[in-house]
């Protein structure tokens, strides 16, 4: 228990009370959750923790606007305040670095009408960035706050730094949590082994290694999770997801690794430990391989270099892609299946996943076991809400 299963190992007739399908950062974070609840639990991937999105580089922790305040804002301030508590609790018990830093977030603002709008963001986020007895701020400000860091020209009209802004090392984070995993008393793991058919009204999995037993299952298999899914759905009108490539880079720099967040217009600029600099992301609904890196992952370098100078010689060491997985109506996907309860979904993300993906698992495991307290997930966040949307017909 608790130590990675060798995959030419037959499973027999292994069975678990919760199989998770999918070691990404949902399933990871799914897992860990279970082992603190006491749940018998196996989790199983295709290839490696974290192979696929989970495994990018870039690691930037965006809030939404601090305007127009919602249920979905709301969930997604109480999941980034409370990630830092849950990362560092992992830190300690495995004695690995996440690479988590609140580093707050840089925008340039290159023309006034911007600068208006921001203003009033200011307000916002004094009305709406608290929790937890934290204050998270919005501030405009004439000239860039670091030195050497951002082109102070690309601000004509100013720049906005916020405060509730953060950044995690991806696959730093995925070795701590499989750490802890492996040194779990409730968690087992089969890495390598393929779920070739899922049937949730009988609790059985099938593979090439033989059938899985659960009592519940939770599907975190990223944009995979989509067609399994589809498949147990009648009357959609339109497939519950897609996955979208992302590409991005690493480069060698030296950075001061306290560096704010830089973003603008998509692009995203993240100084990372160790003398890294993270540059991305594409978002790309159509490719043909979907882990090549080509011309678009050259023009957000070359936006990249222009705003942060420094960046001019950077040795590029790594150029990456991967497919990230993006529900019908774009939020997060989880829940009980209305047509199999015994079947939780915890996919979708797209951009979000690495700041939620710690809530979004306890909300799937709490619903699966009907355990409290459950947490409140906004409607369109639901697996619930994206079969209503595939549904209608178009």
């Amino acid at each position: 228990m608790g130590k990675a299963d060798n995959p030419a190992r037959p499973a027999g007739q292994s069975s678990a009370d919760l199989l998770i399908v999918g070691g990404g950062i949902m399933g990871l974070w799914a897992a860990v959750h279970a082992e603190q609840l006491g749940v018998g639990t196996l989790l199983v991937d295709a290839g490696y923790l974290g192979q696929g999105a989970s495994g990018g580089v870039l690691g930037a922790l965006m809030p939404h606007m601090p305007d127009r305040w919602s249920d979905k804002k709301q969930f997604q301030l109480e999941a980034l305040v409370a990630l830092e508590t849950e990362i560092a609790r992992i830190e300690a018990e495995t004695g690995l670095s996440a690479g988590y830093r609140r580093s707050g977030r840089l925008i340039p603002l290159p023309k006034p009408h911007l600068r208006t709008i921001a203003l009033r963001h200011e307000q916002d986020a004094v009305n709406n960035w608290r929790h937890d007895g934290r204050e998270f701020r919005w501030h405009v400000l004439d000239a860039p706050p670091v030195d050497d860091w951002i082109d102070p020209t690309a601000g004509a009209s100013g720049f906005v730094q916020d405060t509730l802004a953060a950044r995690v090392a991806p696959r730093s984070l995925v070795a701590a949590l499989a750490a802890f995993l492996r040194g779990a008393r409730h968690v087992r793991i089969i890495e390598g082994l393929a779920i070739d058919g899922l049937d949730p009204d009988r609790g059985i999995a099938s593979t090439r290694q033989g059938e899985i037993r659960f009592d519940r299952c939770i599907l975190s298999a990223g944009h995979r999770s989509f067609p399994m899914l589809d498949g147990m759905t009648t009357a959609l009108q339109s497939p519950l997801g897609q996955p979208v490539k992302g590409q991005a880079a690493l480069l060698k720099a030296d950075v001061d690794p306290g560096m704010p967040v830089i973003f603008r217009d998509g692009l995203y600029v993240v100084a990372h430990e160790g003398g890294h600099v993270a540059v991305g992301s594409t978002s790309e609904d159509r490719f043909d391989d979907p882990l090549s890196t080509d011309e678009r992952l050259d023009d957000l370098l070359t936006s990249a270099r222009s705003l942060v100078p420094s960046l001019g010689g950077a040795e590029v060491v790594e150029r990456w892609a991967g497919l990230r997985p993006k529900a019908i109506d774009r939020d997060p996907m989880v829940g009980a299946h209305p047509e199999h309860p015994s079947l939780i979904a915890l996919t979708g993300g797209f951009k979000v996943s690495f700041g939620l993906a710690h809530q979004l698992a306890a909300a799937a495991v709490y619903e699966a076991f009907r355990i409290l307290p459950l947490i409140y997930l906004p409607e369109t966040f639901t697996l619930k809400n994206h079969i209503a949307v595939a549904s209608r017909k178009t």
